[in-house]
């Protein structure tokens, strides 16, 4: 089968952490007899750099015409001094839109073994296995914003808002995961004051008619938050809007202990989108002890879902489960124990997947 992906390496260690992706991708290509072909493209603050543009033509080509995109980080304090519309963020919502992106899918494991990395006592985060399905080209991110009144004086004001299609269509994917997994999601919203959240539970309890093996629950986002850290292992698939799945996400990462650990896949458009989602984290760029994990099993959720590779995705995750249960270990998940580089790291998981035999 051939396998054509465009690597966006972006920012800060980025570069680093993708590198490793694509040699375990190689080394999956090779032991299943698969033709991968890669290309590489500027975006974020490199391609600002490079072009003044954070996201130029040139790179939306490239993805468009892939069958998966890999990105790694992107953004930086360094680039705070430009204006909002070319910083490397505004870059990645612009590529989110161009791709059609809409569903985003974010994991948190609590992986056996490794229970004391989480900030919570073991026994509360054993077991914790969540898929969060985060709304992502609607909502506060991108609804009308402006940074003036009707005087002249500074009033912000940015709008949410949602259409009937557009929770329609995540939350299908949503329910679609979860009867794949444990049947049971979570709905969260803020419908007690929001007129976007009152007609988002609407819409996602018509869209629940068509899957009745799945047992839907509601919640307000405040109390999610606070059964995230209380028992998170009693969550299976949790469906939000998009500001709500971005902090929700960061905070499962959090639960299960390491950011550098988990990856995420946008799907649902022309091209789906793969990245870990730890940031650019400049403070260690160029020092090689970024964790490269989160990118390689971002990797595996791009097999899975651009290519329909099942068996090939399992490899991957597999391998990294692997050298975990050896004791391998990056900086952040160490502890007071010794710890891997980033190439150290990405090279026991390559051979684990390359002595895989497809």
């Amino acid at each position: 089968m051939l396998i054509r992906i465009t690597t966006l390496p972006g920012d800060g260690i980025g570069p680093e952490v993708t590198e490793q992706a694509v040699r375990v991708l190689r080394a999956m290509a090779e032991a299943f007899g698969h033709e991968l072909q890669i290309e590489e493209k500027n975006a974020g603050g490199a391609a600002l750099v490079a072009s003044n543009d954070p996201l130029p033509q040139e790179t939306i080509d490239g993805c468009l015409s892939a069958g998966a995109v890999l990105l790694g980080a992107v953004g930086g304090p360094a680039f705070d001094k430009y204006p909002p519309k070319l910083r490397p963020e505004a870059g990645l919502l612009r590529l989110r839109k161009e791709l059609g992106v809409f569903a985003n899918l974010r994991p948190a494991v609590c992986i056996p073994g490794l229970e004391n990395l989480s900030p919570l006592r073991a026994e509360i985060v054993r077991g914790t296995d969540v898929m969060i399905v985060r709304e992502l080209l609607g909502g506060l991110y991108f609804g009308e914003r402006s940074t003036l009144g009707a005087d002249g004086s500074r009033r912000a004001v940015d709008t949410m808002a949602y259409s009937e299609p557009e929770i329609e269509r995540i939350a299908r994917i949503a329910f679609k995961l979860a009867a794949g997994r444990r049947k049971k999601l979570t709905s969260v919203d803020k419908a007690n004051v929001l007129d976007c959240s009152r007609l988002w539970r609407d819409v996602v309890n018509r869209t629940a008619r068509e899957f009745p093996d799945v047992k839907l629950a509601h919640m307000y986002v405040d109390s999610a938050a606070m059964a995230l850290v209380s028992h998170p292992a009693e969550f299976d698939v949790i469906l939000t809007e998009n500001m709500f799945g971005d902090i929700l996400s960061d905070q499962a990462g959090a639960v299960v202990g390491s950011l550098g650990m988990l990856p995420s896949a946008s799907i649902g458009g022309k091209v789906g989108l793969y990245e870990p989602i730890h940031g650019s984290a400049p403070d260690i760029a160029g020092k090689g002890i970024a964790n490269p994990l989160g990118a390689i099993l971002s990797a595996a959720m791009l097999l899975r879902h651009s290519f329909q590779l099942e068996e090939e995705a399992a490899a991957v995750e597999s391998a990294v489960r692997e050298s975990l249960a050896k004791g391998a270990r990056t900086r952040d998940i160490a502890g007071a124990g010794s710890a891997l580089g980033t190439k150290e790291m990405g090279e026991l998981v390559y051979k684990a997947v390359a002595k895989t035999s497809g």
